[in-house]
């Protein structure tokens, strides 16, 4: 499945995020990631997530999920940080 998975989280928990995020997903913008993943992929990164999280603090973590990166249409407007299409 391909996801684009933002996160939210108190400063003292943004580099373990962004740690597991880059561990699962290609780094796009600030706190935004994407790609694909299996779904034992996807169950991990989840569980993963929710250790760090704390709900209570308003910390989030939200993943928009499709089935296909080419059944999302993506426009960037203005710089783009790091584009995952030259990957070989």
């Amino acid at each position: 499945m391909y996801v684009i998975a933002v996160y939210d989280v108190a400063s003292e928990r943004t580099g373990k995020m962004l740690k597991l995020c880059r561990r699962y997903l290609h780094w796009i913008q600030n706190s935004v990631f994407e790609g694909e993943l299996s779904e034992v992929g996807y169950r991990e990164l989840k569980l993963a997530a929710e250790a760090i999280l704390i709900p209570e603090e308003g910390d989030s973590f939200i993943v928009f999920k499709n089935r296909h990166r080419h059944w999302l249409e993506k426009e960037v407007i203005g710089c783009e940080r790091m584009p995952t299409d030259q990957f070989l």
